[in-house]
């Protein structure tokens, strides 16, 4: 198993950035040209909720199947996990925080992640895709869109 860790920070309140890091149209307008999804469902992320999408890397490559658990989404505490797997990972854990800094919030991602032979690829993948969110965010909070 390995394990990425990226940190980003924003000028925004830290629950303008959970607003935006929370919702699964903001997910799918920041991955755009990345990763297209098929069957992404609307409105925010609940606690409880167990996801069955299809996923295509640039939109590109075939759509493979993919399955998110969302484990734990605490507003109060700003923290996400979740539980995924598919498109050749056997397990996916991820960890979101929002934390609060002197110019505005940090968004920290943890992602442990196994997928046998392949584990080193999917971190290197794992590290460009939730920095390649980074930007994009930047942008929806510009425009005020969060």
């Amino acid at each position: 198993m390995k394990t990425v860790r990226l940190t980003h920070d924003y000028p925004v309140a830290p629950e303008r950035l959970w607003a935006l890091a929370t919702d699964y149209d903001a997910l799918a307008r920041v991955m755009e040209g990345v990763v297209t999804f098929e069957g992404l469902p609307e409105g925010r992320v609940r606690e409880g909720q167990k996801i069955d999408v299809m996923v295509s890397l640039f939109g590109r490559l075939p759509k493979q199947p993919y399955r998110m658990e969302v484990l734990e989404c605490d507003d109060d505490r700003m923290v996400l996990r979740s539980s995924e797997k598919g498109a050749g990972v056997k397990a996916w854990r991820h960890t979101m925080r929002v934390t609060p800094t002197a110019q505005g919030s940090r968004l920290t991602d943890r992602i442990e992640i196994e997928a046998g032979l392949l584990t080193g690829l999917f971190a290197l993948w794992a590290r460009y895709l939730y920095g390649a969110r980074h930007k994009p965010r930047l942008r929806l909070l510009e425009e005020g869109a969060f």
